[in-house]
């Protein structure tokens, strides 16, 4: 018996695109289509910045405008307070991937873009408007070297200026030459300009600094006063120096590799907040500082030497001597020393002007 084959069923015209159009409908509903996984992006971000203070609650409340305003498309995850490791064991993960981005302090801006540390060179820069001015004039290029090292940079965020903490007063740089003084280990500018001051330092981690400060290795340390209470140095060194040494920068960073596989709206939504984030993160490092500091005064903390107190044609003389040795290796041109400069002489010259002027 010959069996007739079964009878194949067209179905009527329309229903296969409404099928589809369903089955469609039911993926979006369930969020399973690949393309809708695809467009989701976790950007791993770590910092030093310890969980529960102001900066890392600005930090925070950026990863919620972020993932609330690209509609869930790109959530941030922070890991604060070190716990990913230092600067450089930071940069070192994202270059392998494992992290997309982290803020950064002078010390690992110097391992992306050292010329940026012209804006915390030692005893450059006299006001928090001098910075300012400065920093806007040089930031495009700031941007473009970021980039050209593989980093885009979302937001400059600095952490005030740094003073010299110690156990004994110092009013002089001869006083400060006596002194065991810390250096984060590695930091080049640091080395240079201390090397040229003829202050013989000790190199150690930020993570060894208060025990060595405990047990009397080094005696003095530089930190920004927020830094300083922050780590306890300052219950272990109750002397500060009046005259800040430098200022410290900071900035919002994210790996360029990361940044360019973003739709074009995240990256533009990623460059806003970013920049914006970096804005208030200095103001309120600034605000901090001042307020830390009464705090501190009122806990027996005093200061020491004056601008008074230095020698500014020694000063100069030591800072166009490191400057010539950090232009020589590469680390900050000297043109572009001489630029800073040349800005701060004109500023310095209207701001005078502006005040004798009747």
């Amino acid at each position: 018996m010959v069996l007739n084959p079964p009878t194949r069923r067209i179905p009527p015209r329309g229903a296969v695109g409404f099928g589809l159009g369903v089955l469609a409908l039911v993926l979006l509903i369930l969020g399973a289509t690949p393309a809708q996984a695809a467009s989701h992006h976790l950007l791993k971000f770590a910092t030093l910045i310890p969980k529960g203070t102001g900066p890392m609650k600005v930090l925070e409340q950026w990863g919620r405008t972020v993932e609330q305003r690209s509609g869930g498309r790109l959530k941030i995850r922070f890991y604060p307070g070190g716990i990913q490791g230092d600067e450089p064991q930071v940069l070192k993960k994202i270059r392998f991937g494992q992290l997309q981005g982290g803020t950064f302090t002078g010390y690992g801006i110097g391992r992306i873009y050292s010329p940026a540390r012209i804006l915390e060179f030692p005893f450059l820069f006299d006001s928090y408007a001098e910075i300012d001015a400065v920093r806007d004039r040089l930031m495009p290029e700031f941007e473009a070297g970021f980039r050209k090292k593989g980093y885009e940079l979302l937001g400059w965020a600095e952490l005030g200026f740094i003073h010299f903490f110690s156990r004994k007063p110092i009013d002089s740089l001869e006083d400060l030459r006596r002194q065991r003084v810390w250096i984060w280990e590695g930091d080049r500018l640091s080395e240079v300009w201390f090397r040229v001051a003829h202050i013989s330092p000790i190199p150690l981690s930020i993570a060894d600094v208060y025990t060595s400060l405990s047990t009397g290795l080094i005696d003095t340390v530089y930190a920004t006063p927020l830094a300083a209470a922050a780590l306890q140095w300052a219950s272990k060194a109750p002397y500060m120096t009046n005259v800040p040494m430098a200022d410290g920068i900071g900035a919002v960073v994210v790996s360029e590799r990361f940044f360019r596989r973003l739709p074009e709206d995240l990256q533009r939504l990623l460059r806003e907040t970013g920049a914006r984030v970096g804005r208030e993160l200095t103001r309120i490092s600034r605000e901090d500082n001042e307020k830390i500091l009464r705090v501190l005064e009122k806990n027996g903390l005093k200061r020491t030497m004056d601008l008074e107190d230095l020698d500014p044609a020694e000063i100069r003389r030591l800072s166009d001597r490191a400057a010539r040795e950090l232009a020589a290796e590469g680390y900050i041109p000297g043109p572009l020393f001489e630029r800073t400069r040349t800005l701060l002489t004109r500023l310095r010259s209207e701001t005078a002007a502006a005040h004798t002027t009747p």
